[in-house]
């Protein structure tokens, strides 16, 4: 491969590649804006399920407005993944990184003066739609500026923050909410305070110089690396990698382009990621909106026994799941999180009479491995397509789902009802076990590739 080869000459002549730059400050600073998205994700999925214990009874809501507010960012998400995802193909990634969270901030303050089911539902589509801008663009920009070597690291660690926002909601949430009333009120408009934190620090984000190559605009491209990267940085190690993966695209499909992502070189890993991706999150979105439903089926009350206690394996299964994806291939991580967790949650719906102990145990290991699992989320999808499809193809794999996490989040709480515990939990199980399947088929092996 003509990449490969450039990284030999570069390092014979003293220079190093752009995927083999040391790892610098920029590249950590990249990173960490782009943990906005994420907190603020985990921080609003966590937020709204508390806040509708006081919701519900306050605005006398049924099912189905329970679970059309349980889901509405995920409804958003999918809109601007998908929209605004294809949008940073065509022009670029800086603005819309910047523009997303002045949504999600004004969005989060009206929350406030919000008077019913309906307007709330609306704004909460909002923050869902700033959200998901930024699961396209944000780790498409960390993908496109960090070292190879790095980059599943990195990109991992933005799911890990994903828990830490939702356990963050979880403590604050319960302790605000305890105050009753309109405490919902503060505890939504709470999330505006990370917004505008990340709207503030994103201020002077350079363009990727991948995208700004593969728009033929190389002296742009040619400062960000000397900028942010250093002078020590062979520019002709990005810009061939850059025009090749752009003269693939061109002349077959206009930037941004879905369609191209359905090609005959390109379906599989698209239809892998779309598969995957909602196999995994359907029950994770699923039980953990409604977690206070989940944990009365345990007879657990609240506290450090019960829900307490699984927050905790949240958080130390994102961390571990940080060290499984630098130390473990892609392809062998994700089959094996997905075996784990079917064998894990598949009891609670064919066992239900079981000791509500073990029940729990093994809660606690979908917990962990689920939690771990996640930080592929935001590796694999960048790692599937080239420069000109990054942004659409991780868009639509994000886009896409959440419209199964939206689903299962909405009718989970009618299918408790309807249908009983054990079968809502087997049907959850019967996606991990297809997560499985697909991936032991599909699952490609990214872990160290050149990005075109």
């Amino acid at each position: 491969m003509p990449d490969h080869d450039l990284t030999t000459q570069a390092t014979k002549d003293g220079r190093v590649s752009f995927d083999d730059a040391p790892l610098n400050r920029f590249h950590v600073k990249i990173t960490a804006l782009t943990f906005g998205a994420n907190f603020s994700d985990g921080y609003q999925l966590g937020v709204i399920g508390i806040a509708l214990t006081l919701i519900t009874p306050q605005m006398h809501l049924g099912s189905v407005w329970e679970g059309l507010l349980g889901a509405s960012a995920l409804i958003g998400i999918f809109i601007g993944s998908i929209s605004l995802g294809a949008l940073a193909d065509r022009i670029g990634r800086q603005q819309l990184y910047m523009l997303n969270f002045l949504l999600i901030t004004l969005a989060s303050v009206a929350q406030f003066w919000v008077q019913g089911a309906g307007p709330l539902f609306v704004l909460r589509i909002l923050i869902g739609i700033g959200i998901g801008a930024d699961y396209a663009i944000g780790p498409t920009l960390v993908a496109e500026f960090c070292p190879r070597r790095q980059r599943g690291f990195l990109l991992a660690s933005l799911t890990a923050m994903w828990t830490v926002g939702y356990i963050c909601s979880y403590f604050f949430g319960n302790w605000l909410i305890g105050y009753g009333g309109d405490s919902w009120r503060w505890l939504l408009a709470s999330g505006a305070v990370p917004a505008a934190v990340v709207l503030l620090l994103r201020i002077g984000t350079p363009e990727s110089p991948r995208w700004l190559v593969s728009k033929g605009r190389l002296d742009e491209a040619r400062a960000v690396v000397a900028r942010y990267i250093g002078e020590h940085v062979d520019f002709e190690s990005i810009a061939a990698g850059a025009r090749a993966g752009a003269a693939q695209e061109a002349g077959e499909r206009p930037a941004g382009s879905y369609r191209r992502l359905f090609d005959a070189d390109q379906w599989r890993k698209t239809a892998f990621g779309v598969l995957y991706y909602n196999c995994q999150v359907i029950p994770y979105f699923a039980i953990y909106t409604f977690l206070p439903v989940v944990m009365a089926k345990f007879h657990l009350k609240e506290g450090f026994l019960g829900d307490g206690l699984l927050n905790v394996f949240l958080l130390l299964g994102s961390i571990a799941g940080l060290w499984f994806t630098a130390r473990f291939s892609r392809r062998g991580f994700v089959i094996a999180s997905f075996v784990v967790m079917a064998l894990a949650l598949g009891p609670l719906g064919l066992w239900p009479g079981g000791p509500s102990v073990v029940l729990f145990v093994l809660f606690l290991v979908f917990t962990f491995t689920m939690s771990a699992a996640s930080n592929l989320d935001q590796v694999y999808p960048p790692e599937l397509f080239s420069t000109a499809l990054r942004s659409s193809g991780v868009g639509l794999l994000n886009g896409v789902s959440r419209v199964g996490s939206a689903a299962g989040t909405f009718l989970l709480p009618m299918s408790i009802d309807h249908l009983g515990f054990s079968t809502s939990m087997t049907a959850l199980t019967a996606f991990l076990v297809l997560g499985a399947l697909v991936s032991v088929v599909w699952a490609p092996e990214t872990s160290d590739v050149i990005l075109e």
